[in-house]
């Protein structure tokens, strides 16, 4: 089992989750987090950071094109390890259906 974080992050970028995790497995995109499936060791403690509910256990239904996501990114960004705020417009879009297809950017973040 390994965490991934959902379409809930996109436009939100909260950062809470990246403090607790003891392995540093989260990357950076320039409006959302992804976690590196293979470097995740399934502690769950960044599951319950999240203010947005976007980290999920991808023994949930439907979670494998979550985890290839994950990976596909966590590979191309840069580490983060540290809590920054979150984007200006998160309170607005938390909780926002289709995130993945009207916001996501596949460019990095700035990472630590």
């Amino acid at each position: 089992m390994t965490y991934v974080v959902t379409d809930n992050c996109i436009a939100c970028k909260y950062t809470d989750c990246v403090e607790v995790c003891p392995v540093d497995c989260f990357y950076e995109g320039e409006n959302t987090l992804v976690i590196h499936p293979d470097e995740c060791i399934d502690c769950g403690v960044c599951e319950p950071e999240c203010p947005a509910d976007a980290i999920r256990p991808d023994t949930e239904p439907d979670m494998e094109e979550w985890v290839e996501f994950n990976r596909t990114y966590a590979e191309q960004w840069p580490v983060i390890t540290r809590k920054r705020d979150p984007l200006p417009e998160a309170e607005a879009r938390d909780g926002e259906p289709g995130k993945r297809e009207k916001y996501f950017s596949p460019n990095p973040g700035q990472g630590d």
